[in-house]
């Protein structure tokens, strides 16, 4: 791995106190954001990559030209510089809330004497009061829907007098009550307002008490209609609550995370529980997760979703521990105004079957998405003309063939071709390629390598005389209709070289994709084709290229496993199984001894100074 003089400047005057760190590409634009308690030596790991170290971490330390940091007072501060810098700036290698702006609020203007209800997609500080986030607007109007037939809250933008001649129509089918001619005075309609956030928050339980009491004097007071109507606002709010199902013994509110992932996609399912019931759910998917562990994705998840969220319960539970859950726990108390939350993994009981069942609407969920996707017809058709469209193609891309590359440093260089047919992925047709004949790390070799491998299999194929019997190789019999590069234009040039090579030149499209932006390169075209970021061809790229990225990793991880961490620690020269055996012992790993100082190094038996900075440097 190569380090720029610039970034190796950076590195040497890092300073030690804590802080935030953007790292910056060719472009001076922001890839990545994080913090650290010691920028200097959390920075500096990322160039110090071991063969463990996840590819998409790799991918992105190699675009990396030009570090920020910001040094604070406190790891708090640095964990909410991270999450404010990360939600403004979006970086593209960071784990993200995917659409996280589009989410939205309710929105009960209580700082008004009359207050209203409306949908949001911004929280800020101006007296009101807030629910949510919600990830769909529609499931917003259904319960807006519900309340209003409850708590017949105001929806007209009059001037609240109590004064005027006549009410509107909303009143008289009782989906208003109608401040604005005195049929409901203002600490009256105030308390339903406040009823009506009771019932958002699940604490139904007050409000019905107070509804009975006040049902019953109205009726000694033979104030038979307003006891009527009580009654039917008792009925309509004991009709909901029934679904609230009681599924914990807990009084206490807390919140249930749970997470499924698939091949390219991690689904966060979230539980709402107030008092013992559980007042709803929401899932969100995450963005930027590929190669991640749970842990990772998880942490992020709850910084960002409590960013935003209007509301901290006592408690979270988790699927798993996380390793900054001290530090998040501080924050969160902050965020509840001093009080106590209790982060915990549940091991028996009530609290694990909880997470348990997250868990399972999680994947539910993912498998829901997908099979929508599969069975949407109308949408795989859109993508495919907005491909033809966007590269001028004369008829959509039937079957569509992406290439991509995996390899630690140039060891278990790995090939991997994925086919989509139709805008489906064919798993079946998936093939990997170990490559031969290149030595080191050189993806556009190694490129080359793959694609004369693949088009020579097509030609033998088609050259050869087929047996009787003998079923078609679907794989590399066929030629796509739309051959994707993922790397840009340097791995474009390479296939238009070899498709030049195999006569293949004219047959189909070939395209360039940029690994960052979505961005389409075609030969011979200086500008870039980008497709609209919520079209359906903008989608199908994003599941081709991460399915490409997935297939090509898990193929490469497969590969190193077979060889072993240690067998780079033979490769060394001077390096034998004693040696090799102390060195492990020692650091643990190839990344340990990467980390350690050249000194420390030589505390194994035979190594000198120069023979630890020879080892160090054979193992980056």
């Amino acid at each position: 791995m190569e380090i720029t003089d610039h970034v190796k400047g950076i590195l040497a005057t890092l300073s030690d106190k804590p802080g935030c760190y953007i790292m910056k590409d060719e472009d001076g634009k922001i890839i990545y954001i994080g913090k650290a308690i010691s920028l200097k030596n959390r920075v500096r790991q990322y160039f110090h990559l071991s063969a463990d170290q996840q590819f998409r971490t790799r991918q992105m330390v190699a675009k990396v030209r030009d570090i920020e940091t910001i040094i604070v007072g406190s790891e708090l501060e640095a964990l909410i510089l991270e999450m404010n810098l990360i939600k403004e700036h979006k970086p593209f290698y960071n784990i993200r809330l995917k659409d996280d702006k589009r989410y939205p609020y309710i929105k009960i203007s209580w700082q008004e004497d009359f207050p209203r209800l409306i949908i949001t997609r911004t929280m800020v500080d101006d007296g009101a009061r807030y629910f949510g986030p919600y990830t769909s607007v529609w499931a917003v109007h259904q319960t807006l829907d519900v309340l209003r037939h409850i708590f017949p809250y105001l929806t007209c933008a009059r001037d609240i007098t109590g004064k005027d001649e006549r009410a509107c129509l909303y009143y008289d089918i009782k989906l208003c009550s109608a401040p604005c001619i005195g049929a409901i005075s203002k600490a009256d309609y105030r308390q339903m307002i406040d009823d009506l956030c009771k019932f958002l928050e699940g604490r139904t339980d007050p409000i019905l008490k107070r509804l009975q009491v006040d049902m019953a004097e109205a009726s000694e007071q033979l104030q038979f209609e307003r006891a009527g109507s009580l009654r039917d606002q008792i009925n309509a709010i004991q009709r909901v609550i029934e679904h609230q199902k009681i599924i914990s013994n807990d009084t206490k509110d807390q919140d249930v995370i749970a997470m499924a992932r698939s091949d390219k996609d991690a689904c966060v399912q979230i539980f709402f529980i107030r008092s013992g019931k559980m007042i709803g759910r929401e899932y969100f998917i995450m963005d930027g997760t590929e190669d991640k562990p749970n842990q990772e994705i998880l942490e992020e998840f709850i910084k960002q979703f409590y960013s935003q969220a209007a509301y901290v319960p006592n408690k979270v539970l988790l699927p798993e521990q996380i390793e900054e859950a001290r530090i998040i726990k501080e924050w969160l108390n902050t965020k509840r105004g001093g009080l106590k939350v209790d982060i915990t993994v549940p091991q028996r009981g009530e609290g694990k079957a909880l997470v348990k069942m997250a868990a399972e609407n999680a994947l539910e969920t993912l498998n829901a998405l997908e099979n929508r996707w599969k069975a949407d017809k109308t949408k795989q058709l859109q993508a495919l003309t907005d491909l033809q469209q966007a590269l001028n193609l004369a008829e959509p891309p039937n079957r569509i063939e992406c290439y991509d590359i995996s390899n630690t440093q140039g060891v278990n260089s790995v090939g991997s071709m994925v086919v989509f047919e139709q805008g489906i992925p064919k798993k079946n047709l998936y093939r990997k390629f170990n490559i031969k004949t290149v030595k080191g790390p050189d993806d556009f070799a190694s490129m080359e390598e793959v694609l004369n491998r693949r088009f020579s299999r097509y030609w033998a194929l088609k050259e050869a005389d087929a047996e009787p019997g003998s079923k078609p190789d679907l794989s590399f019999g066929l030629l796509p209709d739309l051959l994707i590069m993922d790397g840009g234009k340097g791995q474009l040039s390479r296939a238009v070289k070899v498709l030049q090579e195999q006569r293949l030149n004219d047959v189909f499209s070939v395209v360039g994709l940029a690994k960052q932006d979505e961005e389409l390169f075609l030969p011979g075209k200086m500008e870039s084709i980008r497709l609209d970021d919520h079209s359906q061809g903008f989608y199908l790229i994003q599941r081709i290229r991460d399915e490409a990225h997935r297939f090509a990793i898990t193929a490469h991880r497969n590969q190193r496993g077979k060889t072993g961490l240690a067998s780079r620690l033979d490769q060394i020269e001077g390096i034998g199984p004693v040696r090799r055996k102390a060195l492990l012992k020692q650091f643990g790993s190839i990344e340990g001894i990467l980390a350690a100082k050249p000194e420390e190094l030589t505390k194994i038996k035979g190594i000198t100074i120069t023979k630890a900075e020879f080892i160090q440097s054979q193992l980056e």
